[in-house]
């Protein structure tokens, strides 16, 4: 699957203290989206950000000649895709207490997102990255956190009772790199367990924010057995992604389905039944821009 979305990662689904007043600030709540709606909840945690894209793509960073903005976040991108397909989304996340942060929570309510869990953080920055889309419509990212308010979010800040009454609750792995977002991320998966929540678990790898391939692929293990539905494009540490049995290594006793994606030719399903795995092949399409690709298969898997 592929997106026409200059690179705008929401466009299209075809296509994130009770202590401390301030850090309790949330954003705009009158969407009226919330529970009460008859829909599912699903209830995304993590990162928002802005994205800096390069107004000609097929060009270096440095070659660039001007950026344009635009609204990011794996977790984030998900809960506007359920949305624009007439689900009921929230997300659950932190930003920084300045114009990109309010600029994003504006976005969500927009979207008709439920941002009722969003909380700005007066002593840190919206998280951004600058995207760069290459000739062969992949992208590249260069982040800019350091650290950014995203990963500032604190389990004592978290809206459990909007977790605890989600249908779904989906996640990716950025939210676990450092501390104290890391806690607060383990708190939020293991209070929807205890509820009965599905969990949905992207890893949606950004080595670069990782200390080492290796830190990356310890810290996306830590939660893995929590999941009920993982999508992964990667994991199987040398041995050979295509397959089966490499694949069924990563199976834990209480996964539901295990989906790996494969860009261009589709993806794989796996689940406890045998009989009920296989390969759906992908459509033929020229790709121009693949930036919030993996996300619109998620939002298209969750509904």
């Amino acid at each position: 699957m592929a997106l026409h979305s200059s690179a705008f990662c929401f466009a299209g689904v075809a296509l994130h203290s009770r202590h401390s007043v301030n850090f309790r600030r949330k954003a705009f709540s009158d969407n009226g989206l919330n529970e009460t709606k008859d829909s599912f909840l699903v209830v995304l945690f993590g990162e928002m950000l802005i994205h800096f894209v390069p107004t000609i793509s097929g060009l270096s960073l440095a070659k660039a000649p001007a950026f344009k903005k635009a609204p990011g976040g794996a977790p984030a991108n998900v809960a506007v895709g359920v949305a624009r397909l007439g689900g009921c989304s929230a997300f659950i996340g932190k930003v920084g207490e300045d114009e990109f942060g309010y600029m994003l929570a504006n976005i969500l309510k927009e979207n008709n997102v439920n941002n009722e869990g969003m909380l700005f953080d007066p002593g840190a920055r919206t998280a951004f990255a600058f995207v760069t889309l290459r000739s062969d419509g992949e992208c590249e990212f260069m982040f800019y956190c350091n650290p950014s308010a995203d990963v500032l979010l604190r389990e004592d800040e978290l809206d459990f009772n909007m977790i605890r009454k989600a249908k779904i609750f989906h996640y990716g792995s950025v939210s676990l790199i450092t501390e104290p977002c890391k806690l607060a991320h383990i708190a939020a998966a293991k209070a929807a367990k205890d509820a009965g929540v599905l969990l949905s678990y992207d890893p949606n790898l950004r080595l670069p924010l990782w200390s080492s391939a290796e830190s990356a692929r310890e810290g996306i293990l830590s939660i893995w057995e929590l999941a009920d539905v993982i999508k992964i494009s990667f994991l199987t540490k040398g041995e050979d992604p295509y397959d089966d049995a490499v694949v069924r290594k990563l199976f834990h006793p209480n996964l539901k389905m295990l989906l790996v994606t494969e860009g261009a030719d589709g993806c794989r399903y796996y689940t406890k039944v045998m009989e009920f795995s296989g390969r759906v092949k992908g459509l033929k399409v020229d790709a121009v821009d693949t930036t919030g690709a993996g996300d619109a298969f998620v939002v298209l898997l969750l509904i």
